[in-house]
């Protein structure tokens, strides 16, 4: 295939590196930032230089940016696809791309639209950062939009054979909720924790849980907050449960009740477990 990627940060550079290391596809690139693309190119994230004018060679078109820049780009680049060419977006919420996608779908209506989020990252961002390993294992969302079965199943082997382990279709209403709470919450929570004015003379006394619980603390303020404000009515009301359980275990510490503590770490364990054995039957 030929494959094109607009955006080439920590995303869409190591999808753009994965591509020319693992497989035949002749990988395009487009990054408005000239010196992206000159590291891109050293790094060998793509083979060519995306343009308009070889656009319409593309059997695969990935935007890989924020989702505020996600109809710039589509819109730059729509005009020039040739029939049958699918688009797929890279961006960490669904809704509003999906909504753009079905506007767009109406107007080239010989385009096949597919939202999609590989669940992938590192606390860094950037190119420079990109590795050919990112996506080792990881999970691949998608939320199509105009695509029959046979290309969506196409489109699942594509990613399985990249080194996807699963590849998960849903809507995108359902995909923002349980992105709210798998990854903006985790962010929220580990940002807020390293604040503890405690966390600055941690060293020597920190191990596994310290470091598992701050690694996301570090990340890119302004992806991050665009991401939790566009997806605010559903991360919101995952916030207020975090909120009112943290409550019930100041309570109990506040009024040393060790029962109700114990209760309450006991239900916790057990939550883990449940939710670990169900995981482990569904092969997750």
């Amino acid at each position: 295939m030929k494959i094109g990627i607009v955006g080439l940060g920590l995303m869409g550079g190591s999808f753009g590196r994965t591509l020319t290391k693992k497989t035949s596809h002749t990988v395009f690139g487009f990054d408005i930032n000239k010196s992206v693309m000159l590291k891109g190119e050293m790094i060998g994230a793509f083979h060519q230089e995306l343009t308009v004018e070889n656009a319409k060679e593309l059997d695969l078109l990935i935007i890989s940016v924020f989702e505020d820049a996600f109809s710039v780009c589509a819109e730059q680049f729509l005009p020039y696809l040739k029939k049958g060419a699918i688009v797929c977006d890279f961006c960490g919420i669904k809704r509003r791309i999906v909504q753009k996608m079905q506007e767009y779908a109406k107007v080239y209506s010989d385009i096949i639209f597919i939202g999609g989020h590989p669940m992938a990252g590192r606390e860094f961002s950037g190119i420079e950062h990109s590795t050919t390993t990112l996506y080792d294992k990881a999970s691949m969302i998608l939320c199509p939009v105009n695509a029959d079965v046979y290309t969506l199943a196409s489109f699942k082997q594509f990613f399985l054979d990249l080194g996807f382990s699963e590849v998960v279709f849903t809507d995108s209403q359902n995909h923002d909720k349980m992105i709210a709470y798998t990854s903006q919450l985790c962010h929220i929570v580990s940002n807020a924790f390293i604040k503890n004015d405690t966390a600055k003379e941690h060293f020597g006394y920190s191990a596994g849980s310290y470091k598992d619980l701050t690694r996301v603390a570090r990340l890119n303020p302004k992806m991050w907050s665009s991401l939790m404000i566009n997806n605010k009515d559903v991360l919101s009301e995952e916030l207020k449960q975090l909120i009112e359980n943290l409550n019930l275990y100041l309570q109990a510490l506040e009024t040393g009740d060790q029962d109700m503590l114990e209760k309450l770490l006991f239900d916790g364990n057990e939550r883990k477990i449940a939710i670990d054995l169900r995981g482990k039957k569904s092969g997750n």
